[in-house]
C-alpha cells in the first residue's frame, strides 16, 4: 500500500505552519483534519475531508 503525504508548507498560512503528515490514506486524512481544525481553525466537514483527500501525494513525492 502507498504511503500518502500531506505537507501544509505547500499551501502558506497566516500560522506560516510546516507539519508534514504521512501514513496511510485514511490515518493522513484523520489526522489533518485534526490539524486543520485545531490550527487552521477549519470546520470538520464532508467538503473539508474531499479537499484534504485531494491535497494528498505519495509519500515518494517528497523524494523528488
Amino acid at each position: 500500500m502507498t504511503r500518502k503525504v500531506a505537507d501544509c508548507r505547500k499551501y502558506p498560512s497566516e500560522v506560516g505552519c510546516t507539519l508534514t503528515i504521512s501514513g496511510e490514506e485514511d490515518e493522513v486524512v484523520q489526522a489533518a483534519v485534526a490539524h486543520a481544525v485545531a490550527v487552521h481553525g477549519h470546520e470538520d466537514t464532508p467538503q473539508l475531508r474531499a479537499d484534504l483527500r485531494e491535497f494528498l501525494e505519495p509519500e515518494e513525492a517528497l523524494a523528488d
